[in-house]
């Protein structure tokens, strides 16, 4: 009698998902010890998130930085489903699929990431345009196309949050709208990226003014209609005209994770002992931003893609040494710093040490990515196509000059 293969789920195939799916592939395993690894997602892509603002500049290319699971997971024994996630049974220990088959587990990952939530505000549901997907970026970008094509002589851009995501949004489009574009960051707090470093949050504002970018601070969104959106300040409300809002606030978990019966905290977050464990399920695993996540050191995990990054190493780690009869690592994080972009060309970095802004930080930026996009392959691909595509665009606008 052959023992019965041990079986890994993972579900989400974002930086904590894919990540712990690529690092389990690599490590020690016996030959009759190695486990089958099943990735479900419900995209065909892997998104590499803190680029997509490049997709609506033009700067960057949808394969470059959403390439397909197929391709990443080619040779690696890894098994992809592309499909939802519709319940999962705990004391069965299995995962149920909307239109497919129920697969079993032996260790579960949960890795769904989060979801927008745009019914906070009436009409946000309707006419805002979340920005967290691919699909996302599409919308808008198919939105900001026909705006630029009508004979209007503004394009009015309100964008809610001025957090990373709200303000990098910002730079970007107004880069690319240019003089026809007029935007206001609206934002609850007194001050924008509340939790960045001080130069990175003056290196955005300088950004931000000098784009023209309105800042619309201690103010709340009453409504969204097709071509208004309505602000109170100070207990006054004002219409304004708008021609689109994007809406880059909150993350909500996912109803399948909120379903289960799991320690979980106010946001709906599961609660993990400090070896990425789910409370009283040590065969269950959860990261990103579905977790709630005090690392070795008492310190409260941050729902970025740097943490679940580092998240995905330990969870593959223990996943590989409670199969093996090896001792758990607790995680411990460590903050490495803080990118973003500030428009076209311009970045500002902080971490290790270093603080940088402009076109210097923008190229460390980039090198950064390149260096943790998902596969070797994939860097090759990308790297070649970084440094190739400017010479090719240069050549080609010294022909159409010649021309």
């Amino acid at each position: 009698m052959t023992e019965q293969t041990m079986r890994i789920v993972i579900l989400g195939g974002g930086f904590g998902g894919l990540y712990t799916a690529l690092r389990l592939s690599q490590l020690p395993w016996e030959s009759e010890q190695k486990p089958e690894i099943v990735l479900v997602d419900q995209s065909h892509r892997f998104l590499f998130s803190p680029l997509l603002y490049e997709l609506l500049t033009g700067e960057l290319q949808t394969w470059e930085i959403a390439p397909p699971f197929a391709e990443l997971l080619q040779c690696t024994g890894v098994r992809f489903y592309q499909a939802v996630a519709s319940g999962i049974d705990l004391d069965q220990k299995q995962v149920n699929l909307q239109d497919g088959p129920a697969i079993p587990y032996d260790r579960l990952v949960l890795a769904l990431g989060g979801e927008t939530p745009l019914d906070l505000v009436p009409g946000a549901t309707s006419y805002a345009f979340p920005f967290r997907t691919i699909n996302d970026a599409y919308r808008l970008e198919e939105r900001l196309r026909i705006l630029e094509e009508s004979n209007a002589e503004k394009i009015r851009v309100a964008i809610v949050g001025g957090g990373y995501s709200g303000v990098e949004l910002a730079c970007k489009l107004a880069d690319r709208l240019g003089d026809r574009g007029r935007f206001r960051l609206i934002e609850i707090s007194d001050q924008i990226l509340r939790t960045s470093p001080e130069f990175n949050r003056e290196a955005a504002k300088k950004a931000l003014e000098a784009r023209g970018v309105f800042l619309d601070l201690e103010t709340k969104i009453e409504s969204i209609t097709q071509d208004t959106i309505s602000l109170e300040y100070k207990s006054q409300v004002d219409t304004i005209p708008v021609d689109v809002v994007i809406w880059t606030v909150g993350t909500r978990v996912a109803p399948v994770v909120k379903a289960l019966p799991l320690k979980q905290n106010q946001r709906g977050q599961i609660t993990t002992n400090t070896t990425l464990q789910v409370l009283d399920h040590p065969e269950i695993f959860a990261l990103g931003d579905l977790a709630d996540c005090l690392d070795v050191n008492g310190q409260q995990i941050p729902a970025t893609a740097q943490a679940a990054f580092q998240q995905a190493d330990y969870t593959a780690w223990n996943i590989w040494a409670s199969l093996t009869n090896r001792p758990l690592l607790p995680f411990c994080y460590q903050q490495l710093g803080e990118m973003m972009a500030l428009g076209k060309d311009n970045a500002t970095l902080t971490g290790l040490g270093i603080k940088l802004d402009g076109s210097l930080a923008y190229i460390a930026r980039r090198l950064a990515y390149l260096y943790r996009m998902p596969t070797f392959d994939h860097q090759l691909k990308v790297g070649f196509n970084w440094l190739v595509r400017p010479i090719i665009e240069t050549l080609s606008s010294v022909a159409d000059d010649k021309s």
